[in-house]
């Protein structure tokens, strides 16, 4: 099916996630992998949802937007094909948004496209993985072990080894010191992350079986990594 004419907004389901504070991308996915070919819904939020579009092309959408009067915007999605990508998604999206939201919606809109152009560049010199593993480390010296653990499941995620994260993890005893690395570090849910990927690749387990503990042990409901409303 080809690009729909975008005619019946009126009728679309709506999802005005403007008031949310925290993460409202699963309920829209919930929704919108439902939806037959030819079915669609309206997003509105106070920035423009560039990380939505990339998900939602995934399970076979298109969409338009559009910029309303007090600056916020409303996206309309319509399914043209019914497709599975729930492997191909990356884990531990962006979330914070909204909080610049509440500041100033131009620092939104800013915001969302300085992690676009970072994170989805087309043809990027660096791959993504390494891209993480990068943040990860500069993270780690920064004292944003939060940022560096979603960093570090995202790059597993993407294809990095245990023994590369292990590298890594000397990489930053070397750069830190041990007495940091010990005091700071071992304990962290950075380590955690790490310890639960190389414990359980040792029994055995999946990486689908993996990336579902990840997710429900160092998800956006865990205070240590997720979003604190």
């Amino acid at each position: 099916m080809g690009k729909p004419d975008f005619k019946n907004k009126e009728s679309l389901i709506e999802f005005d996630v403007r008031p949310l504070k925290g993460n409202f991308l699963s309920a829209i996915l919930k929704k919108a992998k439902s939806l037959s070919v030819g079915e669609g819904i309206k997003v509105f939020q106070n920035f423009e949802p560039i990380p939505l579009y990339s998900t939602m092309k995934n399970i076979g959408f298109v969409s338009e937007t559009e910029r309303l009067a007090d600056k916020s915007y409303v996206v309309y999605f319509y399914r043209t094909e019914i497709k599975e990508s729930e492997d191909n998604e990356l884990p531990l999206k962006p979330i914070v948004m909204t909080r610049y939201a509440e500041i100033d919606k131009t620092i939104a809109d800013l915001t969302v496209n300085f992690w676009d152009n970072i994170w989805n560049k087309k043809n990027p010199a660096i791959e993504l993985k390494t891209k993480l593993l990068l943040s990860l480390t500069n993270a780690v010296g920064s004292g944003r072990i939060k940022q560096a653990t979603r960093e570090l499941i995202k790059s597993y995620y993407l294809g990095t080894s245990i023994a590369e994260l292990s590298e890594v993890f000397s990489l930053i005893i070397w750069n830190q010191g041990i007495g940091h690395f010990s005091s700071e570090l071992a304990q962290s849910s950075l380590f955690k992350a790490y310890m639960t990927i190389k414990n359980a690749e040792k029994k055995g387990i999946s990486k689908k079986e993996i990336m579902e503990l990840l997710n429900e042990t160092f998800g956006e409901k865990n205070p240590e990594t997720g979003f604190n409303k």
